[in-house]
């Protein structure tokens, strides 16, 4: 696997990823997902899109949200092609943009949504914990919804 600044041809591909519309919501707060959307994402100020490539054929999808006042970085929108699902992809991808994120700052945190179980799995296989629940509490005070939070186990 590596990963790859989208081109082209790859909005349409992972904006078609979402299979239903909970899980749209789940994966990026929308509904329904547009391959605009996709784009308009990775072109956003500090925003680091990326698609994971298998043998040239895109297989993930995920984002580097840099925040450097508080020298972090989140992983956001991730996705994997539900063809390609329950293969161990979702964990490398992870592992890689954790990676990349450290470049950037070392503290390399996500969320996800509360009923996102399948995820939670998947990043706590890549080394991911879940931060305190006072932290979580605070750090949903402004959200939409209660996120559960996980910071890299190397950053604490």
């Amino acid at each position: 696997m590596e990963l790859a600044v989208p081109g082209p041809t790859h909005p349409p591909v992972v904006a078609s990823w979402a299979t239903s519309p909970q899980e749209s919501r789940r994966w990026c707060s929308l509904d329904r997902v547009a391959s605009e959307d996709v784009t308009r994402w990775g072109a956003e100020p500090d925003v680091r899109a990326y698609v994971a490539l298998v043998d040239g054929e895109p297989v993930g999808y995920g984002e580097l949200w840099l925040d450097d006042d508080e020298a972090e970085v989140e992983l956001a929108r991730l996705i994997v092609a539900p063809a390609r699902r329950g293969q161990g992809l979702g964990r490398r991808m992870v592992t890689l943009l954790t990676t990349l994120a450290r470049e950037h700052h070392p503290a390399v945190l996500m969320r996800l949504h509360p009923d996102n179980t399948q995820a939670l799995r998947c990043y706590t296989a890549a080394g991911f914990d879940l931060v305190p629940p006072d932290q979580a509490d605070e750090w949903n005070q402004c959200q939409p919804v209660s996120y559960v939070w996980l910071r890299h186990r190397s950053d604490h």
